[in-house]
């Protein structure tokens, strides 16, 4: 597969992952973790995958200001200007317009595919395949690509998409997109064949996407716009040092992508999956008998059904009469509950942080 020198790949690498808190704390985010024992975290999992199709020079990550050392020490082979950081979170669409800005100002022909740190790709080559036909296709159309995943279960978690009528080969015209739904709804979404999971990944040209931003998020590109060059620069850095906290706090989903006219979905099946919850970690995993799941520690189960263990590493867990239980412990925090209701998860952490403060998160 030919590597295209105008084709740039941003990994945004600044999120928190509080849902799979307590192993993912504000200090070590799931995406600096290495989940499988793999030897390689996350987000360096994610860099070596579009190292394959992007040339390396290329890759950008943009991140919070407070993982500037994790990412240098994970990523050695990025130079600064390689590495965004942003002063304060201000969710993906002023991420993306940073670095649109910043890629056209090193190279107004670029192609870019912009994809989160911490997502599972277990069939890579059909992948990699699929995004380098959807760089082909955004460098020669004037649109805005998402990447569509064939649903094998009415989730929840996830935002799904419409599509309308083929374009050609594997490409679709968007017709709607639908933020996390009930049960009963993603029932329906997955029966009719017409809905597909949202991987939250992107493909573009840059002006195409920097066009899309000052149309429809003109205060977004008013902020960023006139001061963003070739990153690394002191002035570069006092202006978004300056603006960028004064940026909208919005997302490119809902900001650019369900209001454009002119995005795109390609569809595939790559064995993907949003390591964005518990649930998600427990399905991939492998299972005993009894659909137990241990990661990372040793246990011994009596009476124990559909459970999820991750303790640190040679800790050995024993555990009897549970059924759908989430066991976590890391340093200082140990979480019990139902497997199925991590949406309390945020509320712990809540609690946790206005008893505790920081601590323990």
């Amino acid at each position: 597969m030919a590597v295209n020198k105008d084709n740039y790949c941003v990994i945004m690498g600044g999120g928190i992952g509080s849902r799979f808190w307590p192993f993912s704390r504000k200090t070590l985010p799931k995406q600096f973790l290495d989940f499988f024992g793999t030897g390689r975290s996350l987000l360096q999992q994610t860099f070596d995958r579009f190292k394959k199709i992007v040339p390396m020079e290329n890759i950008l990550v943009v991140t919070n200001d407070i993982y500037a050392e994790l990412t240098r020490k994970q990523l050695p082979e990025l130079t600064p200007e390689q590495i965004l950081l942003e002063p304060t979170r201000r969710n993906t669409a002023p991420c993306v317009a940073w670095a649109a800005y910043h890629i056209r100002a090193l190279n107004p022909q670029a192609n870019i595919v912009v994809a989160p740190s911490d997502h599972l790709i277990l069939k890579e080559e059909e992948f990699l395949h699929a995004i380098h036909q959807g760089l082909e296709f955004v460098s020669q159309n004037d649109i805005l690509l998402t990447l569509g995943i064939k649903p094998n279960r009415p989730e929840t978690g996830y935002g799904y998409i419409q599509i309308a009528e083929n374009i050609n080969d594997n490409f679709y015209k968007v017709k709607t997109f639908t933020e996390k739904p009930e049960l009963e709804l993603a029932k329906v979404f997955v029966e009719s064949g017409e809905f597909y999971w949202n991987a939250g990944l992107f493909m573009w040209n840059v002006n195409t996407i920097i066009r899309a931003g000052e149309l429809l998020l003109p205060e977004l590109a008013a902020k960023l716009e006139p001061g963003v060059g070739v990153y690394g620069t002191p002035a570069e850095k006092q202006f978004i040092d300056e603006n960028f906290p004064a940026c909208p706090n919005v997302s490119i989903d809902f900001g650019i992508m369900e209001k454009a006219d002119n995005v795109y979905v390609s569809l595939g099946d790559f064995g993907w999956s949003d390591l964005g919850t518990w649930s998600s970690l427990y399905e991939l995993s492998p299972k005993d008998r009894a659909g137990n799941v241990t990661l990372k520690c040793r246990s011994m189960l009596y009476n124990c059904k559909d459970n999820i263990v991750v303790l640190p590493d040679n800790k050995l867990a024993v555990i009897d009469g549970l059924e759908g239980y989430l066991i976590a412990e890391s340093d200082d925090v140990l979480l019990i509950c139902k497997k199925d209701e991590e949406h309390a998860i945020r509320k712990y952490v809540n609690d946790a942080q206005i008893k505790m403060g920081d601590e323990y998160i």
